[in-house]
């Protein structure tokens, strides 16, 4: 079992930044894959970025319209047991409850990670 809790989303206005933190317990964080995913009001929940397990890896979402890449950026710190998700320079289009997962698989797929957080709210006005 893991336990993450998500913290730092609110209101921000358009081009502003905002840092998420997720915290974990439970199993050995620094062994999992985690990643962060978003969902709108009437939309599916969407894949934001992935790190591996030791932080080589990083992967970001760019198959949509409004692509976080070079915007986004996602971090851990092992040590603290603690995810984070740094946004910049964001937009309307970034407005969402952002979740953090936690998983033995490095994946873009949400069905691919074990254990999810509450989500904290992010809105973005313009």
């Amino acid at each position: 079992q893991v336990q993450l809790v998500e913290s730092g989303g609110g209101l921000v206005q358009a081009g502003g930044s905002l840092r998420l933190s997720c915290a974990a317990s439970g199993r050995s964080f620094s062994s999992s894959a985690m990643g962060w995913f978003r969902q709108a009001p009437g939309k599916e929940r969407e894949f934001v970025a992935a790190i591996t397990s030791i932080g080589r890896s990083t992967y970001y979402a760019d198959s949509y319209a409004d692509s976080v890449k070079g915007r986004f950026t996602i971090s851990r710190d092992n040590a603290k047991n603690t995810l984070y998700l740094q946004m910049n320079t964001l937009k309307p289009e970034d407005t969402a409850v952002y979740y953090c997962a936690a998983g033995n698989i490095y994946s873009l797929s949400h069905k691919a990670y074990d254990y999810w957080g509450q989500g904290t709210q992010v809105t973005v006005s313009s």
